[in-house]
């Protein structure tokens, strides 16, 4: 097989604005993109490996061919592309996920129009509302716009002539008040058609204007003395109002806007859109993307904004975004707002983003609980600005009671949770009197000293639990066994949560709510309380050998050979005398509990 010559393709290419495509060598098609300059564009895959993500690299050695499409303009470029992508679904672009239908209400055309929720859009004729991401706002809506207008619910074909010839009869619907019985022409189709337009105005979101065509006839109903029709005309006002306080609304200046926000991680991107019109949040929907090749958050909003209007059938001259998509839209206007109303609409639907992605990623965690050790090691990568993913991590403490009995404790995290089969601890052996950089110092080189005398593998990140003494302490053991270049070192200071990295003047300061800050105060927690519980516990054995040794017949290497045996004080106390025998001689038991008798 002839290895593909990039350049030779190039060539071929113009710098005009397109869609760029890219098959493998058995003719499937694995990638479309857009470009405002094609040739820039293509180009630019065809660098060094090293300047590529690894997801690219693999597109770009699987490229057999590219095949282009010139258009006029750049929005031209951005819809053909959605609709190819939604057509071809190639492997290595970005997809939105969306497994389900959404509702619509649709005003049929026909005689006398029924209204009614559908999941089918049929290109009929019929006026269509929507679609509804959820389904109970659809059906709140249909609520009150049953309650609003008497509509027939039947399927009957209602023509002039049928209803001239009487050809049907009311049913329960008109007996109960929900219909006023146009199957006998009880009803006329001017009629109708008022009530409709209402339903369109607020299905459209133009409850203002049903609203002052409402209180403009009460006003003419009143002046006319008919009081009867004007209060049923204030039932229909009361119950508009209580709909329209269950919508979010903005200013009214704001109409026909479209608003888009993005929250995003190493996989998944979710974004979410808001339809607004006079004031009022019509329509909202977050949509799901799985990422491909590391696109930015600007290329996956540019790919779900053109899906996502289509989707919503949205005529909106306006989007909203949080950031320019450098998109020659035409007619199309793009507003990045920095304050106002405008603004606090892409605040709202940035929290919508936000919530759906943390949901939606506690969900996947549940399932898959690795997905969110990968994620939260990603971010320590990220924020403590390493080459590699701490899966293992330790962490060193020192314990000590007014500069007696001190010792030094270790805890390994792998994949950012307890490793406790690994802890370990240390009695200082080199150092007199309270010296905690002394102790530091020792206890680092022995557990490296170890490790690598006994082949094991060293960890990607070490914690140390104090300031800036103790970190140097622990970096000059690294250094004398010539591994400080193969971890990461850093101290946690207690005070502020500061970090510290070796040489580095100023700390590092993580947000109080941050993943990477709390599994680093997690690690630093459980450091001390192994290493307090086990300073507590040499404390207990030290000080009652001290106080065996004031037994007659009993030194420091009998009392620490009884320790030994028992392990604890309460099991001396508790010994049978043929079980302290096995340790001590007959006048050495007999003075042991003697003293503990008395």
């Amino acid at each position: 097989m002839t290895k593909f010559d990039y350049r030779k393709a190039l060539e071929e290419i113009p710098h005009r604005p397109g869609i760029y495509q890219y098959w493998d060598a058995n003719g499937e098609l694995i990638y479309i993109g857009k470009a405002k300059d094609l040739r820039n564009r293509v180009s630019s895959y065809f660098v060094k490996d090293s300047l590529l993500n690894g997801k690219t690299r693999v597109l770009v050695r699987k490229i057999n061919r590219i095949t282009f499409t010139i258009v006029d303009t750049e929005i031209d470029a951005w819809l053909l592309e959605n609709s190819l992508i939604k057509k071809h679904q190639p492997r290595y672009n970005v997809m939105l996920k969306d497994d389900k239908t959404y509702p619509w209400i649709v005003i049929k055309n026909e005689p006398f129009p029924r209204v009614f929720p559908t999941r089918k859009y049929v290109k009929d004729g019929s006026r269509y509302f929507g679609p509804y991401a959820s389904v109970g706002m659809m059906h709140a809506i249909m609520d009150t716009i049953r309650e609003l207008y008497p509509l027939r619910t039947c399927n009957l074909a209602l023509t002039p002539e049928n209803i001239s010839r009487g050809k049907f009869k009311v049913c329960l619907e008109y007996q109960i008040g929900n219909c006023k019985g146009p199957c006998e022409g009880y009803q006329t189709e001017e009629e109708y058609e008022q009530n409709l337009n209402d339903i369109r105005d607020i299905l459209s979101g133009k409850i203002g204007m049903v609203i002052r065509r409402l209180k403009n006839e009460l006003d003419k109903a009143a002046a006319e003395l008919k009081f009867e029709y004007a209060h049923h005309l204030k039932n229909k006002l009361d119950l508009l109002d209580r709909y329209q306080s269950k919508s979010t609304v903005v200013n009214s200046s704001i109409t026909n806007v479209d608003v888009f926000s993005i929250a995003s991680d190493q996989s998944y991107a979710f974004v979410n859109y808001l339809k607004v019109m006079n004031g009022v949040i019509i329509q909202t929907q977050t949509v799901e993307l799985k990422k491909r090749l590391d696109e930015s958050d600007a290329e996956l909003l540019s790919l779900a904004i053109p899906e996502i209007r289509s989707r919503f059938n949205s005529t909106s001259k306006e989007i909203i975004v949080p950031f320019t998509l450098g998109i020659d839209a035409g007619n199309l206007k793009f507003t990045v707002p920095k304050q106002g109303e405008k603004k606090n609409l892409l605040e709202l639907s940035l929290k919508n983003a936000l919530y759906f992605k943390k949901e939606r990623l506690n969900q996947y965690e549940k399932l898959n609980p690795e997905l969110k050790a990968e994620r939260i090691l990603t971010q320590m990568q990220k924020d403590l600005r390493m080459n590699v993913l701490p899966r293992h991590i330790e962490c060193f403490d020192n314990s000590n009671f007014q500069g007696k009995y001190p010792v030094s404790a270790i805890v390994v995290f792998r994949d950012a949770k307890p490793s406790k089969k690994d802890y370990r601890h240390f009695n200082v052996k080199t150092v007199e009197g309270p010296n905690d950089f002394a102790t530091m110092e020792e206890a680092v080189h022995r557990r490296y000293r170890r490790l690598l005398d006994e082949g094991q593998t060293l960890p990607q990140l070490i914690v140390i639990d104090g300031g800036k003494g103790q970190l140097s302490a622990a970096l000059k053991s690294l250094k004398l066994l010539g591994i400080d270049k193969q971890v990461t070192v850093i101290g946690i200071a207690k005070r502020l949560e500061e970090l510290y990295y070796p040489g580095d003047q100023y700390p590092l300061y993580l947000d109080k709510k941050s993943e990477t800050l709390k599994v680093i105060q997690h690690l630093r927690d459980e450091a001390h309380r192994f290493g307090i519980t086990f300073h507590r516990k040499q404390r207990s054995l030290k000080t009652f050998r001290t106080e065996l040794e004031n037994i007659p017949g009993i030194g420091r290497t009998t009392a620490e050979k009884l320790l030994k045996a028992f392990r604890s004080v309460k099991k001396i106390q508790e010994a049978t005398p043929e079980q302290l025998r096995e340790v001590l001689n007959e006048r050495q038991v007999t003075a042991l509990r003697d003293y503990f008798i008395s």
